[in-house]
């Protein structure tokens, strides 16, 4: 099926107004491009208001840059920041005023539908599960990224959140990403695959059997162990992992295809043959890098928790921002957390685990 991001901003299933917080101080990129990416958003998304959080002197003055003002937005002044290398409990605890530590506090209120941040990974994940609390019967919260894999999509879930899991908490993950990939990404009885050292069923740590019993003992389409290289040649639609696997399959995948695009475009300077070539395949080769934009899909929802929360690379721009919105906009009116919960309460091995 060649899924595109752009399925996931077609009409929701129910309408009604997101109220979408932006976390705006928290990423590597000028705090202006992260304003100038909501601002986007909420031009072409009539039903999104945004409260951008941040220092409300610079937001200000970001505004005035952009030249961009509606009604639709509000700042909601946040003047600390939690940087990428504080630890997320302590900074969480020493810094209540930080734009991730209100902004997760506003969707816990009540008083937003989303939280949209490209800051702290960690401090993300750990102020959602403190103020938001697990949805129920979920063990530990995943994030599943999506992922644009040549001309297909896949999710890998966990990228991040759990390095040390337990087998209950990979078939979760499985169920989770599956409602996900089927909700947004419009990808039928999505195919389930355990990443593995290989195919055969006593391959793997002792984690990898447990969870294959699990997984396949599950309603999930499940196919069993898979090794690295289905990724390539859509093998699953949705990849389980833990946390630690998943985090360095992600970077690999997004680092491998920009250098190579990178290492093509240099090698072209070298002859004139090469650079007729490159001229004539200049489509396919914008085609490659456009596949290894983690900023295409906007970012990824941590599933399991009571609410929508969407973390985002650090370095995404204007158009990453914009589509992390959408991303939780389309979250939002397709009440995609209640089919996860929903999803976890029907199968009986997750919520006997979950008793």
């Amino acid at each position: 099926m060649n899924t595109t991001a752009e399925q996931m901003a077609a009409e929701p299933d129910s309408g009604g107004p997101a109220r979408i917080a932006v976390d705006i101080s928290g990423g590597d990129v000028p705090l202006v491009e992260r304003m100038a990416g909501a601002f986007e958003a909420v031009e072409m998304y009539r039903d999104v208001s945004l409260l951008l959080c941040g220092p409300a002197d610079k937001l200000s003055e970001a505004t005035q840059t952009i030249g961009a003002e509606t009604d639709r937005t509000r700042i909601v002044d946040c003047p600390s920041e939690i940087g990428m290398h504080e630890s997320p409990i302590q900074a969480l605890r020493q810094k209540p005023d930080s734009s991730i530590a209100k902004g997760v506090q506003l969707l816990a209120e009540g008083k937003a539908d989303a939280f949209v941040s490209a800051g702290n990974t960690g401090a993300v994940a750990a102020a959602a599960i403190l103020k938001l609390g697990r949805s129920e019967g979920v063990h530990r919260p995943g994030i599943a990224a999506p992922m644009k894999v040549i001309d297909f999509p896949v999710v890998a879930i966990d990228v991040g959140a759990n390095v040390d899991c337990k087998p209950i908490n990979l078939l979760q993950y499985g169920i989770m990403a599956s409602v996900f990939a089927e909700e947004l990404l419009n990808i039928p009885n999505p195919r389930v695959g355990l990443l593995n050292i290989g195919e055969e069923i006593n391959k793997g740590n002792e984690l990898s059997k447990q969870s294959f019993e699990l997984l396949e003992s599950s309603k999930l389409n499940f196919i069993g162990n898979v090794e690295p290289k289905v990724l390539f040649h859509h093998g699953c639609d949705v990849l389980v992992c833990d946390g630690f696997v998943g985090n360095i399959v992600l970077k690999f995948s997004e680092s491998l295809v920009l250098r190579l695009v990178e290492w093509i475009r240099a090698g072209v300077q070298d002859r004139f043959r090469y650079k007729l070539g490159i001229g004539l395949c200049k489509s396919l080769f914008s085609h490659l890098r456009h596949c290894a934009d983690f900023t295409e899909y906007g970012g990824a929802p941590l599933l399991g928790v009571n609410g929508v929360v969407i973390i985002t690379h650090g370095a995404t721009d204007a158009y990453g921002i914009r589509n992390a919105v959408r991303e939780a906009r389309s979250f939002v009116q397709n009440h995609v957390g209640e089919h996860i919960a929903k999803a976890i309460r029907d199968d009986a091995y997750a919520r006997s685990a979950a008793d």
